[in-house]
C-alpha cells in the first residue's frame, strides 16, 4: 500500500521531476517508509513507500526492469503474488525482490495486458514502456485504489490523490456542475471520471487506459460483476447458497491474510466485520488485533456499538482496543479529517474511519474491513423497494437521492446548476443496460460498479492512509462478488436484507450479532448540529470565501440555519452538513 504519481509529456519537452517531487511529498502520511522519483526523458515517476511485503530496499519504487524495458508504480497488493511467481519462475523469469511489484512486472511483460484479470488484489498502476512510449494506467475491479488524473498544457499527471495532484500545480479548480449536481443529489457520490472539480478527472474501476506518446489513448474495461442466473443458479436451494457464500468468504479473508506485518480487524460489532473475526479465528490467527469506535450521544442517539463489537471480542479472545471519542475531541479533529479527503465525503462514518485510522496505525500497518457487504448481498433499505418495481430508477432515486432536481434549484446558485438532472439521467442509463433483468439486480450492479467505489470504498482508503494503514475488504473479493450475482434476489432479501450472507455467518459467529437491529458508524453530533457545531458550519458557510464563490443560495441556508435538525435526508444525513462539508473541504484544499 503506498502513494504513485507521475507526469508524462505530450510534446518535446521533458518531464516535470520538481511537480512530481511535490506530488510524492505531498502523499507522505500514504507511504511513510521510503520515497521515490525517477525520469525517463518525457516520463517522471514517483512513488511513497508503505513497507507491507518484502520489507528490504529491494521492492522499492519505482521499479525498473532495464532487460525487459519497463518502469512501474503501484500502490496496493497482490494476494496471489507468490502464485504468479512461480508460474513466472517456470516460465523462465528470475527475480530479484520478493515483492509483489516485481511480479506484476514481470507478469506484464508475460501476459501483457491478461495478467490484470490474474490479479486477486487492490491496485492501482502505472507502467511505461520504454520502447514504444506508451503509458499504460490501470485501476483495480472495484476502484479500491484510487488514481486522480489531470491534463493541461499537453502535460498529464496522476496521483492516489487529489491533493496531491493540486500540490503538483497546473490545475482547472472550477467547480463542475455537473459532478455538483450528483454531490447534492446524490450523497455526494460522483461517479468517475468526474470530480468536483472540472480540471480533475479518476480513472473508472476496472480500466486499462493505454495512452499513446501523443496524448491519444484507448480505454479497455477488463472485468464487470455479472448478474445472469443459469437454471441451475435460480434452482439452487437456500442452504446451498449459504454453504457456497461460506466458502467463498473463508477463501477471501486467507488471501488477505497475506503480508510480512501483523494483519488486524475493524470490528464495529455488525455481522460483516464480525464475520470476518470469526474467519480469521477459524484460520489459526493468533493474537488478533481488533479496535472498535464510539462518540459521545446526541439528541438522545446512541454513539457507538460497543456492547456488540465487545461481545465478539470477548468470544474469541482478541487483542481488542475499544477507542472512545469526546465531542470536543471529534470537533478538533474534523479539520484533519476533511483535509485528508481526496474528494469532498459527507458520511459521518468519515470522522470515525480517521480516528479510527490513527489509533488502529499505533499497534499495526494491515487491517481487514466489512466494506462491501450491503451492496454485495443487499443489506440496505432501498433494495426491497426495487422489488418488482415497475419504475426501479425512479423508485431508486425516491429511496436513495438526497434531493430532488427542484430541490438542487432551491439550495444551489444558478451560476453552478447544471442543466438538467444529471443524477437521475446516470441511474436510468445505467438500469437501461442488459445484464441485469430484475429491479434489485439492477440496484446491486449500480451501487456495487459506481456507489460502492466513490462513497465506502474511498472513504476506507484516504482515511486508513491519511495514517500509513491499508486496509483490505475481502467482501470485494472478485470472485465472491460474482457469486453472489448469481444468487436470485429473495435469498438476499430475506431476514431483512443480508438473508444469505447471515446464514452462512450462523455456522461461524453467535447469533446475538447476527440478530441485532442493522447498526451504522454513528456520529450523532454531525446529524443533528447543534451549539458548536452549529456555529462552526455558520462560520464557513458565511466567511469571505464562501461568499465570493456564492455556491448556495443565502435564503436555503438561513432555512438550515434556523432549523438544522429539521432537514434530514432520505439516509439520515443532514443536509446542513452536505453544504458545510462541501464548503469546508473547497477551503482546506484552497480551492
Amino acid at each position: 500500500m503506498c502513494g504513485i504519481c507521475g507526469e508524462v509529456v505530450f510534446n518535446n519537452d521533458m518531464a516535470n521531476t520538481a511537480r512530481v517531487d511535490r506530488m510524492a511529498q505531498a502523499m507522505a502520511a500514504r507511504g511513510p517508509d521510503a520515497m521515490g522519483v525517477t525520469m525517463r526523458g518525457r516520463v517522471a515517476f514517483g512513488h511513497r513507500r508503505l513497507k507491507i511485503i518484502d520489507l528490504s530496499d529491494l521492492g522499492a519504487q519505482p521499479m525498473t526492469d532495464a532487460t525487459l524495458g519497463l518502469t512501474l508504480v503501484f500502490n496496493g497488493c497482490i494476494y496471489n503474488y507468490q502464485d504468479l511467481r512461480q508460474e513466472l519462475q517456470n516460465k523462465g523469469h528470475s527475480f530479484a525482490s520478493t515483492s509483489d511489484t516485481e511480479v506484476i512486472l514481470k507478469s506484464f511483460a508475460e501476459w501483457g495486458h491478461d495478467c490484470f484479470n490474474k490479479f486477486h488484489g487492490m491496485f492501482a498502476i502505472a507502467i511505461h514502456e520504454h520502447g514504444s512510449g506508451r503509458l499504460h494506467l490501470v485501476r483495480d475491479r472495484f476502484g479500491i485504489k484510487p488514481l486522480y488524473l489531470a491534463e493541461k498544457d499537453q502535460r498529464l499527471a496522476f496521483a492516489s490523490s487529489l491533493p496531491a495532484l493540486l500540490a503538483g500545480g497546473n490545475i482547472d479548480k472550477d467547480i463542475d456542475p455537473v459532478a455538483l449536481n450528483h454531490y447534492m443529489s446524490w450523497h455526494a457520490v460522483v461517479p468517475a471520471p468526474r470530480t468536483i472539480l472540472k480540471g480533475v478527472r479518476k480513472l473508472p474501476a476496472a480500466t486499462i487506459r493505454t495512452i499513446e506518446t501523443d496524448g491519444s489513448y484507448k480505454d479497455v474495461t477488463f472485468w464487470e460483476p455479472k448478474f445472469e442466473k443459469s437454471a441451475e443458479d435460480l434452482n439452487r436451494s437456500a442452504e446451498e447458497w449459504d454453504d457456497m457464500v461460506l466458502e467463498s468468504l473463508r477463501t477471501a479473508v486467507r488471501r488477505r491474510m497475506v503480508a510480512d506485518v501483523p494483519v488486524g480487524v475493524l470490528l464495529s460489532g455488525g455481522v460483516d466485520s464480525s464475520l470476518i473475526v470469526g474467519l480469521l479465528a477459524e484460520e489459526g490467527q493468533k493474537d488478533l488485533a481488533t479496535f472498535s469506535i464510539g462518540f459521545e450521544e446526541a439528541n438522545g442517539e446512541k454513539g457507538d456499538e460497543f456492547q456488540y463489537s465487545d461481545l465478539i471480542a470477548n468470544h474469541y479472545g482478541t487483542n481488542h482496543h475499544q477507542i472512545f471519542i469526546p465531542s470536543a475531541h471529534l470537533q478538533e479533529n474534523l479539520p484533519g479529517a476533511i483535509s485528508a479527503m481526496s474528494e469532498p465525503m459527507v458520511s459521518y462514518d468519515n470522522i470515525g474511519f480517521y480516528l479510527l485510522s490513527r489509533e488502529v496505525s499505533k499497534h499495526i500497518k494491515v487491517v481487514q474491513s466489512g466494506q462491501g457487504a450491503d451492496e454485495v448481498f443487499a443489506g440496505y433499505h432501498w433494495y426491497p423497494k426495487m422489488q418488482g418495481s415497475n419504475a426501479p430508477a425512479q423508485d431508486y432515486a425516491a429511496a436513495f437521492f438526497d434531493r430532488t432536481y427542484a430541490g438542487m434549484k432551491e439550495a444551489v446558485s444558478p451560476h453552478y446548476m447544471a442543466n438538467r438532472d444529471e443524477s437521475l439521467a446516470f441511474v436510468e442509463a445505467q438500469f437501461a443496460r442488459s445484464g441485469a433483468e430484475d429491479p434489485v439486480d439492477k440496484a446491486l450492479r449500480l451501487d456495487t460498479n459506481t456507489m460502492l467505489v466513490d462513497d465506502p470504498v474511498k472513504r476506507v482508503d484516504n482515511h486508513s492512509m491519511a495514517w500509513g494503514l491499508e486496509a483490505r475488504v475481502p467482501f470485494l473479493d472478485h470472485e465472491l462478488v460474482e457469486l453472489a450475482g448469481r444468487i436470485p434476489a429473495e435469498h438476499k432479501l430475506a431476514h431483512g436484507g443480508k438473508g444469505v450472507l447471515k446464514e452462512a455467518a450462523r455456522k461461524v459467529i453467535p447469533s446475538e450479532v447476527i440478530d441485532r437491529p442493522k447498526g451504522y458508524f454513528p456520529v450523532p453530533a454531525l446529524k443533528y448540529i447543534q451549539g458548536d457545531y452549529l456555529d462552526m458550519v455558520r462560520d464557513t458557510l458565511t466567511n469571505q470565501k464562501a461568499r465570493e464563490r456564492g455556491l448556495f443560495n443565502t435564503g436555503y441556508l438561513d432555512k438550515l440555519f434556523a432549523a438544522p435538525t429539521e432537514h434530514i435526508t432520505p439516509l439520515r444525513g443532514s443536509e446542513l452538513w452536505q453544504v458545510a462539508l462541501l464548503e469546508m473541504w473547497l477551503q482546506a484544499q484552497e480551492v
